[in-house]
């Protein structure tokens, strides 16, 4: 009785197996329908794909950073020989340190004279405001001593010191009876007609002197002039 249920337990396995046996397609058809498998060669395809595109999106999006300004990291570069790059020379070097120090000197050169010269004419507008309301003073004293009343006593004395003390700060005095007439010194009053000792026009009387503070006119002289007789 155990031998006829063994018997029956592998006869029912066997028909299970036969059941359960699946059909192996044939190349080129498809398992379920029958038709060319156009996908039989995709997924070696796939398997090779992400790689490919991962370096394609890594070179693009260097090639769009640069183009678009963007600034180098030195992770870009590490593919970069450094044998490959080429350091200026000594020489060169040299010749670029030498045009910067010479381009500094001249600038500091400039500046100096800049400086000077603003100094300088500090200086003489300084001087200027401080001398300008004592020509007339000047003037006062030149016609007292037209008159002599600047001879002897402590007036003369007065007088002497004050003209010493401006010469003393740069004023100088300019213009003399029988100077040629100039007209960025001189400013001619009148004309006293012709004058046959003289050749060109000439300052004839000062009415008043003229003052200088270096090369700069405080005030022209004021004069009468003669022309020559030819003129």
């Amino acid at each position: 009785m155990t031998e006829s249920g063994s018997a029956s337990f592998g006869d029912a396995a066997g028909e299970m197996a036969n059941e359960t046996e699946v059909e192996v397609p044939v190349e080129g058809t498809s398992a379920s329908a029958g038709r060319p498998d156009t996908h039989a060669d995709e997924p070696s395809t796939a398997q090779g794909a992400p790689h490919a595109d991962a370096h394609s999106e890594e070179i693009s999006g260097v090639d769009n950073w640069l183009e678009e300004g963007g600034p180098l990291e030195p992770e870009d570069f590490a593919d970069v020989d450094p044998d490959d790059a080429v350091a200026p020379s000594a020489e060169v070097q040299l010749a670029e340190r030498t045009a910067d120090l010479q381009r500094l000197q001249a600038e500091y050169a400039n500046y100096r004279k800049r400086v000077d010269r603003d100094r300088q004419l500090i200086t003489e507008n300084a001087t200027y405001r401080v001398l300008a309301p004592i020509i007339e003073v000047l003037d006062t004293i030149d016609r007292a001593r037209e008159h002599g009343e600047v001879d002897g006593g402590g007036f003369k004395a007065v007088a002497d010191q004050l003209e010493l003390t401006v010469s003393n700060l740069g004023l100088t005095r300019f213009g003399r009876p029988g100077d040629a007439f100039d007209p960025n010194l001189h400013e001619a009053l009148s004309h006293m007609g012709t004058d046959p000792e003289v050749d060109v026009v000439t300052c004839k009387h000062i009415a008043k002197a003229g003052y200088k503070i270096g090369d700069r006119v405080v005030r022209a002289a004021q004069v009468l002039v003669v022309d020559p007789v030819d003129g």
